[in-house]
């Protein structure tokens, strides 16, 4: 996530002191991705380093105004413009963990995969009873209807991107069960005749599936 763009599309709409530009970042975005005002001006200051905002005076109750610049409408424009990269992808800690848990010799990796699974079930449903209340809020057409949309968006995707990690959890559970069907169906493969041992092994991919899937 893009702390510095989302601030300045925020300035683009007028000058805006620190814990204004929290506020409204988080209303925008439905506090998805809450911030702390020590985040929001460590990131102004280091936009008024490259220039991208200035300090614009102080308002009535003195908070002091940062207004976007001339270079940092065109780092927004560029960052609108210019697809999210997704080559290089953000560690995601449940691939992180399911890889790590197959063969793990004290893991059911089953197991993992249903506790995970009740938890994405259980933020699903919550972000559809949370979508149901942005629409609402979007139909009445109250004053934040342009924040009640841009939380609507947000909440969408959330909800597609749990139905997918969702269909994602059966599809690793049903790769695990066939991966130990096929290493208990294996025929024994001898060892070679150097290796001082006469009993069978099993290769070490359906070991693995074997191990990561407990059945």
């Amino acid at each position: 996530m893009s702390i510095r763009h989302g601030l300045l599309a925020l300035l683009e709409r007028g000058p805006r002191y620190g814990s204004q530009l929290r506020t409204e970042f988080e209303s925008r975005t439905g506090s998805t991705w809450p911030l702390n005002v020590g985040q929001v001006y460590t990131t102004l200051n280091r936009l008024e380093r490259d220039g991208m905002v200035a300090q614009s005076g102080e308002d009535e109750a003195g908070h002091t105004l940062y207004a976007i610049t001339d270079s940092g409408r065109v780092e927004l424009r560029t960052w609108f413009e210019k697809p999210v990269d997704r080559t290089s992808p953000a560690r995601d800690e449940l691939a992180i963990k399911l890889a790590m848990a197959v063969g793990a010799p004290s893991v059911d990796i089953r197991d993992v995969i249903q506790s995970q699974r009740r938890h994405t079930v259980r933020a699903m449903q919550d972000y559809t009873r949370l979508k149901a209340q942005a629409l609402l809020a979007v139909e009445s057409g109250g004053a934040r209807e342009r924040d009640d949309v841009a939380w609507l968006l947000v909440l969408e995707q959330l909800i597609f991107q749990t139905e997918a990690e969702a269909r994602w959890l059966d599809h690793c559970e049903s790769r695990l069960i066939r991966l130990s069907a096929t290493a208990r169906s294996a025929p024994a493969v001898p060892d070679a005749p150097d290796a001082g041992t006469s009993g069978p092994v099993s290769t070490p991919v359906a070991q693995s599936g074997a191990e990561g899937a407990r059945s």
